[in-house]
């Protein structure tokens, strides 16, 4: 017994030793690594700062509400959501219903004389801006800088001598125009225009079609405009350049797909960590889950251009990459423990909705109420408005976005129709969409999954399998329904249906959905609750 306790503490000691040797080879400053995409989900035309040491970010929200929504790090790669900058959004009459695709595009957010500023597009309204000094509070109400058809993606610069000035792209859809860029001066309060709009870059004219989304930047007495170039599925990062803020610009390919899988990297912000060195963060279009995003190291040349990512072929234009060492932390950096942006739970159990939760249109206070004794929140079943043609015309979905690669989304529901035409159930919604829903026929009540294709233009919706769960009970209203019900998305956004009744065995239901993207974002999975009949103590839903 002695002999063999001896040769093990021998082996035991070789082995310390040995791991002692691999960890002197390793550099003492040596950072863990990162790998891309660092947000899989939908945060499209990203923009971020760093303000000591947090950085901040937000990203096109269009038409989901709370608007806006602010995220925040400590280290560039681990987001979590900490407010909703837009609570609603006007013209009513717009934005009270389901509006796809529109709304608030391309946020830039900045950084000023201790104010937060984020600025934004609507290509049918204007360019908006609203500030605070609390990312995490309350945010002034959207302030019109300048109205017009088809203004988009705007970014201020406050110049050394105090003068701001704003650059922003335009919309073909609604200007009859694009791949152009423009620069203005705005006032000091950044209220409104004061001069002409100069055109400082034609992207036609330089083999740069769909120039959109730039940023504007000074360093080194150098005016820069970061600006994305050949559309969203297969373009490339410019960045332009002047001594004049009004040009002329020259412009260099500073980061494209290269030999990667990655297509289509650009739009998105420059940021330095706390040791000065430079990051871009962008996305890139991956269909159902929407526009994900990576973090590209970014350098600095000798003779004041830049490089983002890894120049592999010696070509002088970067390339993504797909792993790199994490940008620099300071040691008292906090989370702030806001929603992680990757999330995927209900946890409706507080007294407000979470924040990684989004309406389809400006939220009604009657559409639901929250429940913390019973840890779950009601939806009331919301009678259709008219002229609804399927799901997409319905404002009182409440989504959030799906997580690749694969994600697992299990609810429990509980079901208290009061009128034939109640209808509750989970959602994955986009250009098509598929639920797996209760329905109310004045008799059944019936577990259903449908879908619908093509289901902006109108499409009706088919039933794909039906299963009766229960009946009347003599009073014309049935009991409650309560059941588990579960989706799986996994690779490519093949999406299968289950349900069970006691949360542990599930059997599928239907076939398999593959999920697309909405307008100009992924695809989300949710809840609604409908009705036909608008009367006197209507159903609802409780979603746990």
């Amino acid at each position: 017994m002695a002999t063999d306790a001896i040769d093990n503490t021998a082996d035991k000691m070789k082995f310390i030793c040995l791991i002692v040797s691999l960890l002197l080879l390793v550099p003492a400053n040596a950072r863990q690594r990162y790998s891309n995409p660092i947000l899989y989900s939908d945060y499209s035309d990203p923009d971020v700062i760093r303000v000591g040491d947090d950085y901040w970010m937000t990203a096109s929200s269009f038409t989901c509400w709370p608007g806006l929504q602010i995220l925040h790090s400590t280290n560039l790669v681990d987001w979590e959501i900490v407010n909703a900058a837009v609570p609603e959004y006007g013209p009513a009459q717009e934005y009270d219903k389901p509006s796809h695709g529109n709304g608030i595009w391309a946020p830039c957010i900045r950084w000023h004389d201790g104010k937060f500023w984020i600025f934004w597009g609507d290509p049918d309204q204007g360019i908006f801006q609203i500030s605070t000094s609390d990312p995490c509070g309350e945010w002034s109400k959207p302030h019109l800088v300048l109205e017009g058809k088809g203004l988009i993606d705007p970014s201020p610069l406050w110049d050394d001598d105090g003068r701001v000035y704003l650059v922003h792209g335009w919309a073909g859809s609604r200007a009859g125009f694009k791949s152009v860029l423009s620069v203005c001066e705005l006032d000091k309060d950044c209220t409104r225009v004061v001069g002409s709009q100069v055109l400082v870059f034609d992207g036609k004219k330089h083999g740069n079609e769909t120039v959109e989304g730039p940023k504007f930047y000074k360093r080194n007495g150098w005016y820069y405009i970061f600006a994305p170039s050949g559309g969203v599925k297969e373009g490339w990062q410019l960045v332009l350049r002047s001594r004049n803020v009004y040009g002329p610009y020259e412009w260099r390919n500073v980061l494209h797909q290269g030999n990667t899988d990655i297509h289509g990297p650009h739009q998105g912000g420059w940021v330095s960590d706390i040791e000065g060195n430079d990051w871009f963060l962008h996305f890139e279009d991956r269909y159902a889950w929407g526009r994900v995003c990576h973090l590209q190291p970014m350098t600095w040349l000798e003779d004041d251009w830049c490089i983002i990512g890894k120049d592999i072929n010696d070509d002088g234009i970067g390339e993504p990459v797909e792993s790199w060492e994490m940008p620099a932390v300071s040691p008292d950096a906090q989370m702030l423990g806001g929603v992680p942006a990757m999330a995927t739970t209900t946890d409706f159990t507080g007294t407000s909705v979470p924040l990684n939760w989004q309406w389809e249109a400006n939220p009604k206070f009657w559409w639901f109420m929250t429940n913390p004794e019973l840890g779950c929140l009601r939806l009331n079943c919301i009678k259709n408005p008219d002229g609804w043609r399927n799901l997409r015309d319905t404002p009182n979905i409440l989504a959030q976005k799906i997580v690749g690669p694969s994600m697992e989304f299990t609810t429990r529901l509980v079901f208290r129709p009061s009128y034939p035409g109640d209808r509750a159930g989970v959602i994955v919604t986009g250009r098509d969409y598929s639920t797996i829903e209760l329905c109310y026929d004045g008799e059944n009540v019936s577990l259903e999954r449908r879908e619908c294709l093509d289901a902006g233009n109108g499409t009706p919706e088919t039933v794909q399998e039906s299963v009766v769960l229960g009946t009347s009970q003599g009073n014309g209203k049935p009991e409650y329904t309560s059941i588990f019900v579960r989706v799986k998305i996994k690779d490519g956004g093949l999406c299968t249906f289950s349900w069970s009744t006691d949360g542990r065995r599930f059997k599928d239901l239907g076939p398999e959905f593959k999920a697309r993207e909405g307008e100009w974002i992924g695809a989300k999975t949710g809840y609604f609750a409908t009705a036909e009949i608008q009367k006197n103590d209507g159903g609802s839903v409780e979603v746990y």
